[in-house]
């Protein structure tokens, strides 16, 4: 019925009124050659001597002009059979080609273009309010769309072309046509309504379409990402409420997960007073037993929350057995860890420099955050502009062995590669791996879909840009804290789930059911850090929970939480 509609509306248009009057003159041509060609039957029927009705004189006309020539009725003379072959052409031309063009260009593809219009709407309903808006599907969207999806909250995806509108509409995407520099689009989706407006195009097209919100809402809260750290204010002078470097957060958050240099347990993330650890045990007494023997809550009193053994990440369990290869993921105070780093600091201590592959914003946002923890570096850079004149640069090519010597490969403790091709740092990790069997290797991944790719490869830990921007994205959106670890694995703080309420953790079975980890329980402005799993969870508390994308999605599903 909408369809019917617009075409209706189409029709009245003045073009297309246009189109109608010359649909009119075609068959009025079409009619007026049917009498002409019948008064012409007539004529040439009495000049070979039959008789035939007017009926038949039309019936004749319209099997011939149709091309269906049933050959019942024939001319004999040359004039009847030069006349059959005019009206035979004039029909092929008006009935077979015209007329069926014209129906095609005036009524089939408006009603197409109806239909598409239907797929990918100019507007949203006024009803529509709390979603998100987005202004392309790239990498970062993705991960963030289905976080929203997991989450019940609604989004639409703002695109310029109808094509492309299609496209997605067909690949189960909700999206708007509309010009992003458009402010009438920006109505149209209802902004002022919107929960959030998330934009990670190019820095200039980000400040146009922050600029261009602003017209219609002040008060919608304005995401973007920057590639260049002078767009920061710019973005912020055009409305932005946060802007992303996600280059400096990647390589800040690979930086924390360097490990190698000693048994000595690195602090990766903190929520409130709790701290994530993680600790390589290579060369200690760890190796070969399982945790209920180990008996660290004992002595140190720190959790072991679960086991990275080559990009594979396990929730600790009593049977986990430690491998030569594994990282351990604790949880505990300062105190605690600090217990725990008197018991192992004795193990691996050097000072061998880390590599890392890579100048570009990533592989130099690494080598800030280790600078200034102290550790030294060498950064492997093919591109001439990008080498400093320093003794922590090295020019050449990665792939060339002399190259990876000259940089320390035989003796560095981690090996860090950042470059921005995927095959790229897929292909370096087969080989440093193949080079050295026993280094930590942490890779960067652009696309989401590369990341378990990268871990066959052999790297130890991936952290991707998609993820990191949908993480940050979806944070600022739900006001809350999670923390990315890993690519796939976060914590996670929310509310206490009603069902969970005066429950023990043991009685709600988390770690069994869902694969999550509860580290920590916030009460009445206190943190219990390791919580006893015997005891009632309060009321009005936060969890702080540790998890993988799946065992989260499980945690949700079963203890639905409160709002």
């Amino acid at each position: 019925m909408k369809s019917l509609i617009v075409i209706l509306h189409n029709l009245v248009a003045r073009k297309e009124r246009r189109n109608l009057q010359i649909l009119v003159q075609l068959l009025l041509a079409v009619s007026l050659l049917v009498v002409v060609f019948t008064v012409g039957f007539h004529l040439i029927s009495e000049y070979e001597g039959k008789e035939h009705s007017w009926v038949t004189g039309f019936y004749w006309t319209l099997v011939t002009m149709s091309t269906l020539g049933f050959g019942d009725i024939t001319f004999e003379s040359d004039l009847g059979r030069v006349f059959s072959v005019v009206v035979l052409l004039s029909g092929t031309v008006f009935m077979l080609i015209l007329i069926p063009f014209t129906f095609i260009q005036f009524f089939f593809v408006p009603w197409m273009d109806a239909q598409a219009a239907a797929r990918a709407p100019r507007a949203l309903s006024p009803q529509t309010h709390g979603h998100v808006v987005l202004t392309t599907l790239g990498p970062i969207e993705g991960p963030l769309i289905r976080k929203l999806d997991q989450s019940h909250l609604e989004y639409v995806i703002l695109v310029s072309e109808l094509s492309e509108a299609l496209k997605l509409h067909d690949q189960g995407y909700r999206v708007m046509l509309g010009d992003l520099d458009d402010p009438e689009t920006y109505r149209r989706v209802r902004v002022d309504q919107a929960a959030l407006v998330a934009t990670t195009r190019g820095d200039m097209s980000n400040t146009n379409v922050a600029f261009t919100v602003r017209e219609i809402s002040e008060t919608v809260p304005i995401v973007a990402t920057a590639s260049a750290a002078a767009s920061v204010d710019i973005l912020e002078l055009a409305g932005c409420n946060r802007v992303l470097r996600l280059a400096d957060l990647l390589g800040r958050q690979l930086a924390l997960c360097v490990l190698g240099r000693d048994a000595r347990s690195h602090v990766v993330g903190q929520v409130g007073d709790l701290l994530i650890a993680q600790s390589l045990v290579r060369d200690t007494p760890l190796v070969g037993r399982n945790l209920r023997d180990i008996r660290l809550r004992d002595h140190a009193n720190v959790s072991v929350v679960g086991v990275w053994d080559r990009g594979r990440f396990q929730i600790a369990s009593p049977e986990t057995v430690i491998q030569p290869t594994s990282v351990l993921l604790l949880a505990g105070s300062r105190a605690q860890l600090d217990d725990y780093d008197a018991l192992f600091c004795i193990y691996r201590s050097h000072d061998d420099p880390v590599l890392i592959i890579g100048g570009g914003r990533v592989g130099l946002a690494v080598a800030r955050a280790l600078r200034a923890e102290g550790i030294d570096y060498r950064i492997v850079e093919r591109q001439k502009r990008k080498v400093h004149n320093s003794p922590e640069f090295v020019f050449g090519n990665a792939a060339e062995l002399k190259v990876l010597k000259k940089a320390g490969i035989d003796k560095a403790s981690s090996v860090v590669i950042t470059t921005r091709s995927d095959d790229v740092n897929v292909f370096l990790t087969i080989y440093c791996r193949r080079l050295r069997p026993t280094i930590q290797i942490l890779a960067r991944s652009n696309l989401e879909r590369n990341v378990s790719t990268l871990h066959r490869a052999g790297a130890d830990f991936v952290l991707s840009y998609a993820s990191m921007g949908a993480n940050s994205i979806f944070n600022l959106l739900q006001k809350m804290d999670t923390l990315m670890l890993s690519e796939g694995l976060s914590v996670f703080q929310l509310p206490i789930p009603p069902s969970m309420i005066g429950r023990s953790l043991q009685e709600c079975a988390v770690r069994q059911e869902t694969g999550c980890n509860v580290i920590g329980v916030a009460s009445n402005g206190s943190l219990e850090i390791n919580p006893d799993a015997s005891a009632p969870l309060p009321r009005d508390a936060e969890l702080i929970v540790v998890g993988d994308s799946e065992s989260e999605r499980r945690f949700l599903d079963e203890f639905e939480p409160s709002t």
